[in-house]
């Protein structure tokens, strides 16, 4: 363990001789060494100003200590929630995405592989376990307590994100252990809301869902687009409101959802379909159609990480339903779980196989481990058939137990899929996608079999396709951004009415429509296929054409991406607003002034207006990445790939981006073949939620 690197490093940017280096066993050269990766990018500065803290609180810990804990922090910013000590030892480079790839390593730069070399994973367990930051898992003593990290066997963890993985744990266990009654009359009510199960040869697993989630206080409902997960929750939540109506006690509903973006959806789309409910008036007007944001539902303290309803003050609720929970990380489900009722039942909704949360922990990927196989225990199994009429000896589910598997006794996967039928392109591709079936895949886009699927192999960054696929899409049907600049103008107001004329409101509401016909995915934010080069590029693209004034800050046209929640203006991240030229003052003065047009969101298709100078945390949002789509729809969706494989191209990602078109999709290619790498790979989020649910 005392083997220089020196030869392995550019030189020095101080005086000292790195001619005896040993970063495992001396804590300067240690350092030394974070300081050069983060000036490469390669660990974030949070990592290492974490290690000089803790070496701080312990001036003589072990290096091997402080190496491990800079790689767990680095970990929770690759989305991680703990450092696998011997995942990591077995291919360094790639468990820790270091370098970055793409890294063109114009220097010499010493690798965690060469790095690691020298150390085996009882060495690094025993080093970890005799050191003062460092707790058990089982030491719950006051001194435990207050270490920064937690190793739980082969697993380290920063202690928050310890605590949080526990809290989740042992709500799930008491609520998994929380038998509800269901109503007894259940076959007769799921038959009037779905029909008699011999009406159809079809398993339908939408009824299978709502049986299952009135027997527990905790279910999942997972599946992918058009699969009917909020068909299914509407019908659910007439189910458990029914027979409390009829007592005389209405539960008290709230549903929720990461974004604002995503909950505006689910409160459209509830209250359509909550109208067209064969259920009596009484019922129909206890079940809420207004879904409001996770952050706002448990009542967010600006510049804290902590809310108004915790343990000590749960929510008012008997029913929570959380829809697009795949975008639910590690830390809010443990502050939603805290903050719920013991009595009320949770329902998580969401696609399992989407993209993990940007934030550490990918939870519903984790808690649906077990959904597609079934793992439904006799008892299990055989209480569905009863309840729902459904006959399920040809499911394929296979087989499990209540004690092995006591969470998937909660879960079911929604499999029929309305939106892409047989004959969707889209839907092929993205089953294919989620299979990892990359020539398969490649095959269906190069066949031109299906008109709503295209794609674009550029020549260049200035390849004229792809300029004329960003302004006019595809000719015949699929948009580009002319589209809705074609509707600002052609359908704005001929009036000289104030601003507080209705026909302002329409005309924004168009627009704002228009603009969702057509959205550019990337996958990556830096670089010249990234959303910032890209959105600088569609700018000036737009300016020529001469479809903008101009292509500075603010222009009549401008679509921008508020980045963070603003409370005071109710607008929530990931809302998507266009600046408009409406008039200001009074008629006669025919001044006229720019307001950002957002959509409201509750669901009444009403318009906010806003002033540019409010608004301090937004971005041009020609094109945004994947992670920012979920939970919005697009009529025309392209998604550009970066030039150079990315530790954030996976098959999620892909998955995720081809799903947000409803109508037609396109795939854009720099360089041929990043595609298919990209299938090859799967999101693998450590963590040790799973291990005993």
């Amino acid at each position: 363990m005392s083997r220089s690197f020196a030869h392995l490093l550019p030189t020095p940017l101080d005086a000292k001789s790195l001619a005896d280096l040993q970063p495992l066993t001396r804590v300067d050269d240690l350092l030394l060494l974070l300081e050069r990766w983060v000036e490469r990018g390669w660990l974030r500065a949070l990592d290492k100003a974490f290690v000089a803290f803790l070496s701080e609180l312990d001036p003589s810990a072990d290096s091997l200590v402080l190496l491990a804990a800079a790689l767990t922090s680095h970990q929770l910013g690759h989305g991680h929630v703990c450092l696998d000590l011997y995942e990591t030892l077995k291919e360094p480079d790639f468990a820790l995405s270091l370098p970055p790839e793409g890294d063109a390593q114009t220097g010499p730069m010493l690798l965690p592989s060469q790095l690691l070399v020298a150390l085996d994973g009882t060495a690094w367990c025993q080093a970890l376990a005799s050191s003062t930051l460092v707790a058990q898992a089982g030491d719950v003593s006051e001194s435990a307590a207050q270490k920064p990290l937690v190793l739980a066997e082969r697993r380290l963890y920063l202690r928050r994100y310890w605590s949080y993985e526990r809290r989740i744990d042992a709500a799930l266990h008491l609520r998994l252990n929380q038998a509800e009654a269901a109503p007894v009359d259940l076959p007769q009510r799921l038959d009037a809301l779905f029909g008699d199960a011999k009406s159809t040869p079809m398993i339908d697993w939408q009824k299978l869902a709502c049986a299952i989630a009135t027997r527990g206080a905790f279910s999942i409902i997972t599946g992918g687009p058009g699969t009917g997960k909020t068909t299914t929750v509407v019908r659910l939540l007439a189910l458990l409101q029914s027979p409390a109506v009829e007592a005389g006690k209405p539960l008290r509903i709230r549903l929720a959802a990461p974004t604002g973006k995503a909950a505006a959806r689910l409160t459209e789309s509830i209250s359509h379909q909550v109208q067209s409910l064969e259920v009596p008036d009484a019922v129909r007007q206890k079940i809420p159609s207004e879904v409001t944001t996770v952050h706002r539902l448990l009542g967010s303290r600006p510049g804290t990480r902590h809310f108004r309803h915790h343990a000590g003050n749960p929510l008012p609720l008997d029913v929570l339903v959380v829809d697009e929970a795949s975008m639910i990380d590690l830390e809010m489900m443990a502050n939603l779980l805290d903050a719920l009722p013991p009595h009320a039942r949770m329902i998580l909704l969401g696609d399992k196989d989407q993209l993990a949360s940007v934030e550490a922990g990918a939870v519903l990927g984790d808690l649906c481990r077990d959904a597609e196989a079934g793992m439904y225990s006799p008892h299990t199994h055989a209480w569905l058939e009863a309840v729902s009429g459904e006959d399920l000896s040809d499911s394929g589910l296979a087989q499990g137990s209540d004690e092995q598997y006591p969470l998937a006794q909660q879960v079911v996967m929604l499999r029929h899929s309305r939106r892409f039928v047989q004959g969707s392109g889209i839907g092929q591709l993205a089953k294919l996608v989620n299979q990892q079936q990359d020539h398969q895949a490649r095959a269906l886009l190069a066949g031109g079999t299906y008109k709503d699927l295209f794609s674009l192999a550029l020549k260049g960054e200035q390849d004229r396709a792809f300029s004329r696929l960003l302004l006019d899409g595809h000719g015949e049907g699929p948009v580009g951004y002319r589209h809705y600049l074609s509707v600002l103008a052609s359908l704005r107001p001929i009036t000289d009415a104030a601003f507080e004329d209705p026909c302002w409101t329409e005309w924004a509401r168009s627009v704002l429509q228009a603009f969702d016909e057509f959205q550019l995915l990337c996958a990556v934010r830096k670089g010249p296929w990234g959303v910032e080069g890209l959105n600088q590029r569609i700018t000036q693209s737009l300016f020529g054409a001469g479809l903008i004034e101009s292509d500075q800050q603010w222009y009549e046209g401008r679509p921008v991406l508020m980045t963070r929640n603003d409370y005071g203006l109710g607008l929530m991240n990931g809302d998507i607003g266009i600046a408009l030229r409406l008039p200001e003052g009074a008629p006669e003065e025919q001044r006229k002034a720019l307001r950002v047009a957002f959509p409201r969101n509750d669901g009444s298709g009403g318009v906010r207006f806003v002033l540019p100078s409010r608004l301090n945390d937004v971005e041009t949002v020609y094109a945004m990445t994947v992670h920012k789509s979920q939970g919005s729809e697009f009529a025309h969706t392209a998604l550009i790939l970066p030039e150079a494989l990315n530790p954030v191209l996976t098959k999620e990602l892909i998955y995720t981006g081809i799903t947000r078109a409803k109508n037609w999709f396109s795939l854009i290619e720099p360089r041929h073949g990043v595609f298919e790498e990209a299938l090859r790979r799967k999101v693998k989020r450590l963590s040790g939620l799973m291990l005993d649910l």
